[in-house]
């Protein structure tokens, strides 16, 4: 084990969430590690490991947000680990830069928020995502470029989420953190 997965159990083995259900989902990401050497890599079929990222302008009013294709909802940007990827943080900070074509966004290495939910990713099979969520700050007055991964990507005040969206206790996590 390395990468992403030493650092997920190194990461989520100290983060300390104050929510009692943050940190019961906190011991089951850490159950699915032990469990699983391959809990970080999309092959994992129970379920695996993603990284997302908040990502809130520099002032901290606005998140923008991806219209997933798939999944046909405003969501965060991210998704699964790849080799390359050294930390979960990294991933998530690859993640966004992608999705949002911005470069010099700053990443928190520590999580703000965890979810677990079923999906059907890119294997074609059922399986969940366990996503370690961290927060992504972008510099001053960054233009993002949608990607051929989005539908649609945009700002939205923090205060004024879409309507077709389950974001609220994420972005309230991120708002607290920043």
């Amino acid at each position: 084990m390395s990468g992403p997965h030493t650092d997920a159990r190194h990461v989520l083995g100290s983060w300390r969430p104050a929510d009692p259900q943050q940190e019961a989902l906190r011991h089951a990401f850490l159950t699915l590690l032990d469990a699983r050497d391959d809990a970080c890599l999309r092959a994992s079929e129970p379920g695996h490991l993603t990284a997302s990222a908040v990502v809130l302008d520099a002032a901290g009013e606005n998140v923008l947000l991806t219209l997933h294709p798939r999944v046909g909802m405003w969501l965060q940007l991210g998704g699964h680990c790849e080799p390359e990827d050294t930390t979960l943080a990294a991933a998530a900070l690859r993640e966004a830069t992608e999705e949002s074509g911005v470069d010099g966004l700053v990443v928190d290495p520590e999580p703000v928020h965890l979810d677990v939910h079923p999906i059907t990713c890119s294997l074609g099979k059922p399986t969940r995502h366990f996503d370690v969520r961290f927060l992504v700050r972008t510099p001053e007055g960054a233009q993002p470029v949608r990607s051929d991964e989005s539908l649609d990507l945009r700002w939205w005040p923090v205060n004024a989420l879409p309507d077709n969206t389950d974001l609220g206790p994420l972005i309230t996590a991120a708002r607290r953190r920043s």
